[in-house]
């Protein structure tokens, strides 16, 4: 009894000092709002930061006349290439994968491999964690990984795009999210082939391990390792910006509005809460709380879609409009200095990759942990989360917020201007909205007391978003400095500091800084997958040649 008593102190100890470390982190903050005494000064702070990282990133070239970001080029000359060379996986292979997620093969990953089908004997080393309790189901893998992109991306992310670009945005981001099913195929596949499992059987994957290693292989150890690295750094800046300060912003935005808070220092202290809170969970305190959040988020998302199910069939007769105007305005913008079709091309482009974050290598982190014998089944698996998130979901985000623009029909007249103020912010009834306070407004149009419930998934989205990245940032995290406890608990403190920072700053400089972020992830990971594509194709035939013999 003695000893137990010992343990528990020993542990409520440890725990308070984690929670002080907690608190010791919001002091300076807390002595800096009270001297500067509004959210404008930590955005004054931090929007140096943001257009810094925009600038660099977002570097052009120029095309036809026009000056491109090069990352867009990137990312879209890569996700046709994938498709091309693939042979349209995103439709040849779309039902291949709705069978791999309903268990229709899953005998092929509990059963004796077939050593013909083994290419260099890497059957074996595709998969070393054969722990029964550690299993995840590839339906698992999809619905955690689905989760965790559906949020706030579809709800604000949508909304700042046809704010800036107009419905024409929505076309980009649906081929945006089509070609990058293809990207996410390639790179998911690579992270089950590449990853790496601890002694205790923890797996660690993702782009930093399938770039060091595959690299290797290859000849060009140097090469690998060094993009590996600045791959693993432009992740922790995603984890802080896309996955963390982008999620609190808008959480904030919505929490503001519904409670009608006009303080200066209101985004502050709602950051500070919040902070405490995701705090609470990814330090390690009450895991419950994440238990519960893995089963409310999906909950929230499927009342989500039944929301704009409904908005969309008591406007059925609007939907072909809406449409039309999508098609109309995606090579002829009207909206406000968005700058042609290059410029809805971005915008839209923009808001899918944030979305989905195909090509940013983030989802192979996750789905690594998967047990499967063949790598190129969860990369199947995989390539149904763009379809789900930006072609269905966004796409569906996107229709309600135009119909509601049409003030009640097509006949010209709008609710608000797109483009608005050329930063995100449209005019509504006299007051400026911006993002998810956008699709708030949209909803509340059509479902009484939306406004609560889409403030409660917006939050709890956020929530679920930030403990998700949190993860994804400690994984490149412990690629960089070791897998201490110090070393975890530096990154959680970080972390949480930019919980602060997204709920202070304008939603501008947030985006621009998640923006650049997330995309300049995708420079190093293309590294991989170009370098690595031949292997996917190899495990591809692999997979498929079982399936035939399976069914032979």
């Amino acid at each position: 009894m003695i000893l137990r008593f010992t343990k528990n102190l020993k542990t409520t100890f440890l725990m308070k000092k984690k929670l002080l470390s907690l608190l010791l982190i919001f002091i300076p903050l807390v002595t800096f709002a009270q001297e500067k005494g509004l959210d404008q000064q930590i955005d004054e702070a931090f929007k140096p930061i943001s257009d810094f990282f925009s600038q660099v990133i977002f570097f052009t070239i120029p095309v036809a006349g026009m000056d491109v970001p090069f990352v867009l080029l990137l990312l879209v000359g890569s996700a046709l290439f994938f498709t091309i060379y693939f042979k349209f996986p995103n439709i040849l292979h779309f039902k291949t994968a709705i069978n791999v997620v309903r268990g229709k093969y899953d005998e092929l990953d509990h059963t004796s491999v077939n050593p013909e089908l083994a290419i260099d004997g890497d059957i074996t080393d595709t998969i070393k964690d054969e722990s029964e309790e550690g299993e995840v189901t590839h339906f698992q893998a999809l619905a955690t990984a689905v989760s965790g992109t559906v949020g706030n991306g579809n709800i604000a992310g949508v909304a700042l795009a046809i704010a800036l670009g107009g419905p024409g945005a929505t076309f980009w981001m649906i081929v945006c999210g089509f070609l990058g099913m293809s990207t996410k195929f390639v790179e998911c596949t690579l992270g089950v082939q590449y990853r790496d499992v601890g002694d205790d059987g923890t797996v660690y994957g993702g782009p930093m391990y399938y770039i060091s290693k595959g690299l290797k292989e290859r000849g060009f150890g140097l090469l690998g390792k060094i993009a590996a690295i600045i791959f693993a750094i432009f992740c922790i800046g995603g984890s802080f910006g896309g996955g963390n300060a982008a999620q609190s912003n808008q959480a904030t935005v919505v929490l503001k509005e519904l409670m009608g808070l006009e303080s200066t220092g209101a985004g502050f202290w709602i950051g500070v809460i919040m902070a405490i809170i995701v705090g609470i969970i990814i330090i390690g305190g009450i895991k419950r709380i994440a238990q519960v959040t893995e089963k409310v988020v999906p909950f929230m998302a499927v009342l989500y879609l039944l929301a704009c199910l409904y908005i969309l069939g008591a406007n059925f007769s609007l939907i072909d409009d809406a449409v039309s105007l999508i098609l109309k305005e995606a090579f002829n913008p009207t909206a406000i200095g968005v700058g042609g079709v290059i410029g809805v091309l971005l915008v839209g482009f923009k808001r899918a990759a944030f979305s989905n974050e195909a090509g940013a290598g983030s989802a192979s982190i996750a789905h690594s942990a998967v047990k499967t014998k063949y790598s190129a089944s969860e990369g199947l698996v995989a390539l149904l989360e763009p379809f789900i998130d930006t072609v269905v979901i966004c796409s569906m985000t996107a229709l309600v917020i135009i119909i509601f623009n049409f003030g009640g029909d097509a006949s010209g007249a709008t609710v608000f201007q797109y483009g608005g103020d050329g930063a995100g912010a449209v005019m509504i009834d006299g007051v400026a909205y911006e993002g998810a306070g956008i699709t708030s407004k949209a909803f509340a149009q059509y479902i009484p007391y939306s406004n609560i419930f889409l403030t409660v998934a917006v939050v709890l989205f956020a929530v679920s978003t930030m403990i998700s990245w949190s993860y994804y940032g400690l994984q490149s995290w412990k690629f960089l400095f070791g897998r201490g406890k110090a070393a975890d608990m530096a990154y959680k403190l970080l972390f949480l500091l930019f919980v602060i920072i997204g709920a202070s700053a304008s939603m501008n400089s947030i985006w621009a800084f998640s923006d650049a972020m997330i995309f300049a992830m995708v420079f190093p990971n293309m590294v991989g997958l170009y370098f690595l594509f031949p292997v996917v194709k190899k495990q591809l035939k692999r997979y498929t040649d079982a399936i035939k013999e399976s069914n032979a």
